[in-house]
């Protein structure tokens, strides 16, 4: 398997308030950046996103992709590439880790991208990270801004979930 880029951030809340965000997937284009569309293609029995279009303007990367959802128990989601038009993968998860008494939580992004032109694995690293960096950075944001319509605990991430399938 090609190599991967990670890396970790600590939130400022529970698990389940951050999974929220990461699975309100009609929102991501509010909060980061370069997704400026996102479409629900199917859900799984639990109401959570199976297949997602996402339409991403990074600068010199726009692609009209579609990933495949894995969800891990309440704390992990998983996605590979379905279809894309510059990528020939993109394989990444978020893993969650309640800190303290659960209020704060870990965020570890893994990310292996592969694009259909020739590249540099150094740059493909690099871009890895830039990537990963802004995603951590924006989810941090989006969850500590406390949007009142964001939803709280396993139930709650299931429910946004439910009204907006995302990432």
């Amino acid at each position: 398997m090609a190599e991967h880029t990670s890396s970790s951030i600590t939130i400022e809340a529970a698990p389940a308030e951050v999974m929220g965000v990461i699975a309100d997937f009609d929102r991501y284009p509010e909060w980061t950046g370069e997704v400026k569309e996102a479409e629900v293609l199917a859900k799984d029995d639990r109401g959570r996103a199976e297949q997602v279009r996402l339409l991403l303007d990074a600068g010199a990367i726009k692609d009209d992709h579609t990933l495949a959802y894995t969800w891990t128990g309440e704390n992990e989601v998983s996605w590979s590439l379905v279809k894309s038009q510059m990528l020939r993968a993109l394989d990444g998860s978020y893993r969650l880790a309640a800190l303290g008494e659960g209020a704060r939580t870990e965020v570890t992004y893994q990310l292996t991208v592969d694009v259909k032109i020739p590249m540099l694995g150094m740059i493909k690293r690099k871009a890895e990270k830039v990537i990963i960096d802004r995603a951590l950075a924006g989810l941090k944001k989006r969850v500590e801004s406390g949007p009142a319509d964001h939803a709280a605990g396993p139930a709650g991430a299931a429910e946004s979930s439910d009204e907006a399938k995302k990432l």
